[in-house]
Order: structure tokens, then sequence, then C-alpha cells
């Protein structure tokens, strides 16, 4: 294998080369067959079988792409990612790589146990090539995004396993890497902290870092990704637009095991295309070998009412600076206006805020978004859209901001982003203030949601709502 980076090669757009890559396994029926086989037989015949995880592979990864690899379970999906991270090495083939790489495989992988939070930091950070002066320079931020506390000095053989992928996600993430792998490790943790490792994923793609996973989720495969690849029987069978990909994924999926060789063959020679495939053939879940995989949300039919749990807060979250008005207090209000961060599809809720203007401003506007976990803008609305903004506001003055909605959404966790616009003192309009993940709530599943797909009703309308509520004290 190769991994030196050639100048003709940097200045190429490739990150990541895959060259006719295959990885065969030897499977002895006995343990004392593995020994045995060193011994000469009459016929010359062998003491083991071979199971072939990839036959011949090569693909192109470009720099600054995130790419998602699907597959069925055993398709080689795992396998090409460790050979790609030189955890695994290949039977034959070869794999180029140019630029610092971080991975986040299997659970704990590349911990020691016995060691420390804090020495695995420095022990991870090393397998990586990463000095231990650059760590020590970023060992606090490290530190700030695990959000362990205390836990960082204790054995991590100790740990949960939300706590493994907090600590091995805050290396990898901390580093500033090239390249970041990661095999469907985001599926563990609370949704505060899957949506902050997502909004961190967001910011090392508009650095221009390529992304490569393995995700059995469908919808955030098409959601993220520039690109697909799809593995089957240790082949590359198909390469191109995500949408596309997923649908061929899951017709090999659904197809009877009698004519699933044939529809792979069709595929990989271009014979069936994903415009071949009706919407009746797409399930849109999250898919794992034909079975749907639960929302990371309980069900709880009981107690599906609103409430309020002061806990579920955004890890996430980032304000914008303070230029002439502040943002106070995002969230959610049920039916009696009471607050809450659970709610129930089918019912009416608002969104508010109040702002506090420190200058006078001019033209200004109110806005608000609600994203998905993955970051995934799903609505938003702004006092442009109905020319309700203000003319001008004075110093001092505070207003209340209103988005009611008839909330249509399927179980899921949801993250709201809350800014205001305008003029101050004849400049450009600009942000005066922005708070992105300000809020997030949470729909429980029904009985009755599990053959729903997708993230809400269409149907929901939403209305905004802006008045004046009072004037700072001592202001003029």
């Amino acid at each position: 294998m190769s991994f030196e980076s050639t100048q003709e090669d940097q200045a190429a757009s490739v990150a990541i080369r895959v060259n006719d890559v295959s990885k065969v396994y030897r499977i002895y029926a006995k343990p004392h067959h593995r020994l045995l086989q060193r011994i000469p037989t009459s016929t010359g015949a062998p003491r083991y079988s071979e199971f072939s995880a990839l036959h011949n592979v090569s693909a192109e990864i470009r720099r600054g792409e995130t790419v998602g690899i699907v597959g069925r379970n055993g398709s080689g999906k795992s396998t090409l990612l460790q050979i790609i991270c030189e955890t695994l090495q290949p039977s034959s083939g070869s794999i180029e790589r140019f630029g610092r790489l971080a991975a986040l495989l299997e659970l704990g992988a590349g911990f020691n146990p016995e060691f420390s939070g804090k020495e695995n930091v420095f022990l991870n950070a090393a397998v990586m090539g990463i000095s231990r002066a650059e760590v020590e320079e970023r060992y606090s931020d490290i530190v700030a995004f695990a959000d362990i506390g205390e836990h960082i000095n204790h054995p991590v053989k100790t740990y949960s396993s939300g706590m493994y992928i907090r600590l091995a996600f805050a290396v990898a993430i901390c580093v500033d890497p090239d390249i970041l792998v990661v095999d469907e490790a985001l599926s563990v943790g609370d949704e505060a902290f899957q949506r902050k490792c997502f909004a961190r994923i967001e910011e090392l793609k508009r650095s221009g870092c390529t992304i490569l996973f393995v995700s059995h989720s469908a919808s955030s495969v098409v959601q993220l990704c520039d690109r697909a690849l799809l593995l089957d029987g240790g082949q590359l069978v198909a390469t191109g637009e995500p949408k596309q990909i997923v649908a061929l994924y899951q017709r090999l999926l659904y197809a009877p095991a009698a004519q699933r060789e044939r529809i792979r063959q069709d595929i990989q020679s271009g014979v069936m295309r994903a415009d071949d495939i009706t919407a009746d053939t797409i399930e849109a879940h999250d898919l794992e070998d034909g079975k749907e995989i639960v929302p990371a949300v309980q069900s709880n039919v009981e107690r599906l009412e609103e409430r309020f749990e002061p806990t579920m807060v955004p890890e996430s979250t980032v304000e914008y600076e303070v230029q002439g008005a502040r943002i106070i207090d995002p969230h959610l209000t049920g039916p009696t206006g009471q607050r809450v961060n659970f709610i129930v599809p089918g019912r009416e809720y608002v969104y508010r805020y109040r702002v506090e203007f420190s200058q006078a401003a001019e033209d200004v506007h109110f806005g608000m978004m609600i994203k998905s976990m993955a970051g995934v803008e799903l609505f938003g609305m702004s006092s442009h859209a109905e020319d309700q903004g203000i003319h001008r506001v004075e110093a001092g003055m505070t207003y209340e901001v209103e988005y009611r909605f008839m909330s249509r959404f399927l179980p899921g966790v949801y993250f709201t982003n809350a800014g205001c616009t305008g003029r101050v003192n004849g400049e450009e309009a600009k942000f005066l203030h922005r708070i992105l993940d300000a809020y997030m709530f949470k729909i429980e599943e029904r009985q009755t949601d599990r053959r729903k797909a997708g993230f809400f009703d269409l149907s929901s309308e939403p209305a905004c709502t802006i008045r004046p509520v009072g004037q700072l004290a001592g202001a003029p």
C-alpha cells in the first residue's frame, strides 16, 4: 500500500484512490487446522475455505466530497473503510490517501481500556500521526466537545457507549482532518450530541474536508452526500447521485433471494437504472437488511402529551455577535401557553422569542428555521415573506416574535434557529443577532407512525406575529 503523496497527486483533486482492492479471508473449520495448513498434504488441498469480502474494488473520492457507502450487511462496506484507514491490509490492490485522516470505526477502536480518557486522547491522536504538541494545544477543545466531565481522568473501560463515542468523535474532529471516515458511529449517543456532531460535520464540509461514511440510514445518505457507492457481495456495483444509488440499494434489499443475483448484475451492467424503479419499490424508512430501524425515540403512547424536560437542551448552539439587538429566550409553547419541548402531532404550537434593541435600527425583519437532526432545513419563516418587517425600531424597545404552526412532524428530534436582521447607522442590512440550534424539541413514536416516512406533513401552515411589548429600563 502506498500513502506517499507526490506533487502531481497533491495538485490533483483526489483525496482517496482505491486501486483494484480485494480482501480474502481464510475460514478454518477447526482451530488446529490453521497449524496443520503448514504441513504439506499429498494432494496439496488446503484445509480452509475462502470468503471474499471485497473483490476488485476501484474508486476515487475527490477532495471536498461527502460520499456515502450503502449496501446490505456483509457487502464489504466496513471492510473497505478499514482498508482505507489502514487498520486492515488488502489481499491485493492498493490504497492511496492524500491528507490527514481521522476515523470513527468500531466503538472504542484505538482506545486502550486500561488508560484514562486523557491518556487515550494522546494515544488516539498519535495513531493519526498528530504530534503531542498539537494535541496539547487543542486538548481543552477536545475535552469541551466530549463533555464527559471528570470521567476524562478515569479508565475508559468504565465508560458507557455514549461516552466512548463522545471522546472518539471529539479527538477525530478537533484535529482538523483532511479526510473524515465514519462507520455508523453517530447512531450512538443522545440526540443533543448527535446534532452537535452533525453540526461539526457541516463545518468540516464547508471547510473542504472529504467525508466518507457508511450508514444504514438511507435518508442521511440522500441529505448529506454529494455521491454514493453501492456495494453488494464484495463488489462495487454502482456509483452516482445519492438518491438514485439509494433507490438501487433498496431494490436489491427487497428483491427475492432467487432474483437478487440477476438484479445485481443488471445494476452493475447498467441495464437497471434508478429511473426504472417505481415509487412503490422504494421504502423511505432507514433500513437494515429489510428491517426498519426504529428511530431513536421510545414508543410511549401512554405519555404522548406535551411536556417540558429541562435537561433536554441542544449542545450545538452557535450564537452570532450582538450588533444592535439581542434575541432572548427562544422556546415553544403549547395550546395552554405552557413551555414544551415534547410535542404531539396534530396540535398547534407557538415558537416564541423576544428581541431587545440596544441601538436604533431600520428595515427590521425576524426569522426562524426548523431543522432535522442532520441539519436539513425543513421549513422556515421570515417577516420578509409577508412584508411584516418594521420600518424603524428605537433603541430600548423590546419586541416579541411568535410563529404559530400546526405540528405535522413525525417522530424524531428537531432544532430551531432564530434571527433578526436590519440596518444600523445607515449600514447595509445584516444580522443584528442570530442563534443557530437555539432550541430543540422531540416527538415520540406512536404505533400509527411506523408506516410513515419523512419528517412532517407539508400541509402545515406557519403564521408569524410581531408586536412591541415594552421598553428597556433607562432607555431614552
